[in-house]
């Protein structure tokens, strides 16, 4: 018997303004989670995608329903609207950046600061200084707003080796009490780790990762 299951997928970056016409961004193309959406809904599961405005993937987006989200908290609102829904599975794979900007500050010749703010920051009178603040995290909401969901959220470590990495993804399991972490980048090495309180099972490509996270939500 095949579950069909309601599933939301984020992908993508998100963004967060400095200016009218500056942002904070990240190199987030949104093809995993693209690709993660469009290969549950050829199994039949209805789809929700949530995808950031600046995702560069251009493939088919061919869930049931595709949303689009700018900064952290436009992604977040999206998300908390769907919590009085039936949701099944959620797989946060978006690339949320980690910080927004704060106050700016311009340096004056004699060094003082002088904090700043206008639709456009001007550079010509000198160097800024830029706050940069923490972002909410969003994969610790979502057990709130979707307590009967499978949770699956994403880790992708640079630096530290592949101890490190697989110690990141167990972090997240246990703080954002989720049920899977997907865990892959330069730290942890080739492919993908799926990351439970069970222990890790690899899988080698993307191709087999949308494969075992189908398995996963269904079993």
């Amino acid at each position: 018997m095949v579950l069909l299951m309601n599933c939301l997928v984020t992908a993508g970056p998100t963004h967060e303004p400095l200016d009218a016409v500056r942002r904070l961004t990240n190199f987030s193309t949104g093809k995993l989670g693209v690709e993660l959406a469009n290969h549950l809904t050829a199994q039949g599961h209805e789809v929700t995608l949530f995808v950031g405005e600046q995702a560069t993937y251009p493939g088919e987006r061919r869930a049931a329903h595709v949303r689009s989200f700018s900064t952290t908290a436009s992604l977040g609102s999206g998300l908390q609207a769907l919590s009085g829904r039936r949701v099944d599975a959620v797989f946060h794979a978006a690339a949320v950046s980690d910080f927004a900007f704060g106050t700016v500050w311009r340096r004056s010749p004699t060094g003082e600061l002088t904090g700043i703010k206008a639709g456009k920051i001007p550079t010509r009178d000198g160097g800024l200084l830029v706050e940069l603040i923490p972002t909410p995290k969003l994969i610790c909401e979502l057990r709130a707003w979707f307590p009967a969901a499978r949770l699956t959220g994403w880790k992708y470590e640079v630096d530290g080796g592949r101890e490190a990495a697989l110690g990141a993804a167990r972090r997240q399991l246990a703080e954002a009490r989720t049920d899977l972490c997907v865990v892959n980048g330069p730290a942890y090495g080739p492919g993908f780790g799926l990351i439970t309180a069970a222990g890790e099972s690899p899988v080698a490509d993307a191709a087999a990762l949308y494969v075992a996270l189908d398995r996963f939500i269904c079993r």
